[in-house]
């Protein structure tokens, strides 16, 4: 069975690594010639309007995932076209907008902060001007990171935020008052088979997260499953989705959901029965879901930028280091690290040399 994945990056690195114990073989389909996946399985070099190449992909596989949601509709319903895609074009495309996810949220009942559209620096002036409250900002498409956003109040030089953010269409969103920021992993299989992994509590700096600590028994689980179920009804959707919320006073408020994959959820590598890529490549293969219970006390910690000395690193008991093979720069993932069943006194020994 070969599976296409769009996209080259760690995820699909790390579906690969998944998927090569259960006898699975993976094509990959990325622009770039020094995609991090490329050496896990077969690159297919190409960019996502050029359907020639899109074609030829589509050809050598049984059936494709995406790894990233950016991929333009019109790319995905082509590949759709010669084989099966998951999760399906829709699916993937409800997240790509901001205004189109909130207002999903909205029909299916789920809490957003409040929102507001502004199409051109005149409407975001009106919209700072009218709202005596500071907002955040964000282009409504390709924002992820926290790139594409700014946190604006009506002193704001509009015309200079709208420069800033690109000249595209902005949402401006209520900033919320928040607890904790937490997410849930949830897979769905081809036959409706449902899978919940506990929810995790984020830690994010300048956008990016940093760490992901798994709440066991948390007592915003249920709201989380019930929430990201209706979710996963309404798209008809299979494989993993990562739904992430504001945990505002017991109330879970919506943020964004995220149609692959997720960083929140690479502790189940190492931390759960069956990890979060394992059971995707079960999801869209339609093969019994794996358990998704947690094996022990587990926190995930991005490497960010530069890495750190590996031998340094894993003197530290209970760790797992996963290397993407990327290269340094600013702002970037260039790894992760899990400490399963770890105490405080390991945890700060890592948050210590990362911080270095």
């Amino acid at each position: 069975m070969r599976i296409g994945v769009l996209g080259g990056g760690q995820l699909g690195r790390m579906l690969a690594l998944a998927g090569y114990p259960l006898g699975l073989e993976f094509v990959f389909y990325d622009h770039n010639p020094q995609a991090c996946a490329a050496a896990l399985g077969t690159l297919v070099l190409g960019e996502f309007d050029d359907t020639e190449k899109l074609t030829a992909f589509a050809q050598q596989v049984d059936l494709v995932t995406v790894e990233f949601e950016n991929i333009p509709l019109a790319a995905l319903e082509h590949v759709a076209q010669f084989v099966p895609v998951y999760p399906g074009p829709r699916a993937v495309s409800a997240a790509q907008d901001r205004l189109d996810e909130k207002q999903l949220f909205q029909s299916l009942g789920i809490p957003t902060p409040e929102f507001y559209t502004a199409d051109n620096a005149e409407s975001l002036a009106d919209t700072l001007a009218s709202h005596n409250e500071t907002l955040i900002v964000k282009s409504r498409r390709f924002g992820y990171d926290g790139k594409g956003q700014l946190v604006l109040d009506s002193a704001t030089a509009a015309s200079k935020a709208w420069e800033t953010l690109g000249g595209v269409p902005l949402i401006a969103e209520q900033r919320m008052q928040f607890q904790r920021e937490v997410s849930i992993i949830v897979v769905r299989s081809r036959s409706g088979e449902t899978g919940f992994y506990p929810l995790t509590e984020n830690l994010h700096k300048q956008g990016i997260l940093r760490r992901s600590q798994v709440s066991v028994h948390d007592p915003l689980q249920a709201m989380a499953e019930d929430y990201a179920q209706r979710v996963l009804a309404e798209l008809d959707y299979v494989g993993v989705l990562a739904f992430e919320f504001f945990d505002c006073n017991g109330e879970l408020v919506a943020n964004e959901i995220a149609p692959r994959v997720h960083n929140s959820g690479h502790w189940t590598i190492e931390g759960a029965a069956t990890s979060q890529f394992e059971n995707h490549l079960r999801a869209i293969l339609d093969w019994p879901l794996g358990d998704t219970s947690v094996r022990a006390r587990c926190v995930m910690y991005n490497v960010i930028g530069e890495m750190p000395d590996p031998a340094s690193l894993l003197k530290v008991p209970d760790i797992h280091l996963h290397y993407y093979g990327k290269a340094p720069r600013p702002g970037r993932k260039l790894g992760h690290i899990t400490l399963w069943g770890s105490t405080e006194e390991n945890a700060l020994a890592v948050e210590k040399m990362l911080d270095a």
